[in-house]
Parts: structure tokens; sequence; C-alpha cells
């Protein structure tokens, strides 16, 4: 499996390149009361099925590959393909535990995704706030500060240690919905490039 992370790392410098600094606003009353209706809007949505592009890395090691993620109320699969090889890694699981395939030792259990991830191949990803940042939420794990763009949707969101950079969001769907977010906590780093989203 490393070994294959170890290619991808051609890649992952390009998918992680920075972009031109946008233009970052404090939240006034309106820009906050516009993020809550989004909120409110999408905090019941618990169903969906997105695909893109996935960039990871620890500092000294990491990944990127083409990635599924399909999330079913507490139910979620998480599929990742590496570029070069093909090669391919399933994370599923619930509330009560998680499974990932495609080790080369076989398939391992865990108490949960993040844990998981970590044990299997050294990544700090933060998947539960994950859950809600992809959507342009606050996760519930604790205070949160937001910036904004001049197209009033969230540019920054500062919550639990990470810094989340919203780069572009698809503005066709109501509520919009992010395209492109960069997460990092030093040393580590993930960047998602939404290609499609499915919603009930």
């Amino acid at each position: 499996m490393r070994r294959w992370l170890r290619y991808s790392l051609l890649v992952l410098p390009l998918l992680l390149t920075a972009c031109v600094p946008a233009v970052r606003m404090k939240g006034d009353a309106s820009l906050l009361a516009a993020q809550h209706a989004r909120e409110r809007a999408l905090a019941p949505v618990d169903r969906w099925v997105l695909q893109g592009r996935l960039g990871v890395s620890n500092g000294s090691d990491g990944g990127s590959g083409s990635f599924s993620w399909s999330q079913d109320g507490d139910h979620y699969e998480f599929v990742l393909r590496a570029p070069v090889t093909g090669k391919s890694f399933r994370l599923s699981g619930d509330n009560h535990g998680a499974l990932m395939e495609g080790l080369d030792g076989g398939p391992i259990r865990g108490r949960d995704a993040e844990s998981l991830m970590h044990r299997a191949l050294g990544w700090d990803v933060p998947l539960s706030d994950l859950r809600a940042w992809v959507l342009g939420l606050r996760a519930d794990s604790g205070p949160a500060e937001l910036t904004f763009g001049e197209d009033r949707l969230p540019a920054t969101l500062l919550q639990d240690g990470w810094s989340v950079d919203y780069r572009e969001w698809d503005t066709s769907r109501q509520p919009p919905l992010p395209k492109k977010l960069y997460a990092a906590k030093p040393p580590y780093k993930v960047k998602l490039v939404i290609e499609s989203w499915q919603l009930p």
C-alpha cells in the first residue's frame, strides 16, 4: 500500500499547489445570517454521493488519487484509487466501527475511521469534521471562525486546530456547495476537488 503512495507523491505537489489568495472578509451580521440559513438548509442532509480527487500529506509522506464518498445516515463508504497503479482501498463503517480493505496485509478493523486510517496509512484526516466541512458547514467539534469571499460564501473556516480554505463553490446549486477545499493542520494537509455531487 505504501509503495503506491510513494508513486503518487509525483502527482501530489500539483494537486496541493496554492492558488492566488482570495479576498477574505470578516463576517458581518448579513454574511453570518446567510451562513446560518445555509446551515439550517443543509444540516439535515445525511445522504449523498460525491466523486473527485483527493490529496493528503503528513509532511513526509502522502498520496493522491480519485475518490468516491457515499454517505447514508451514519453509514459511509469511501473508496480511493491510486493514479499510477490503479490500486484502491475501501474504507467503510458507521458508529459501531470501521473496516479498511485493499491493504497488502488484508482487511483491518478499528473503532472509527480516523484511528483506522492513521493506523493503516499514517494519515491524520479529520473525517468526522470533514463530513460537515465538505458541505460548507461548521462541525460540532467546537468553536469556529469564518471569513467570507466576494461571493458572500465562506472563504476560510478555522476549527478544531484545522484551517479549511474554500477555493471554489458550485453556485448553480441552492444552497451552493463546495467544489474545492484545502484543509491544513501542520504538518497535515488534505485537499478535495469535488467533481460531482449527487443529493437526494
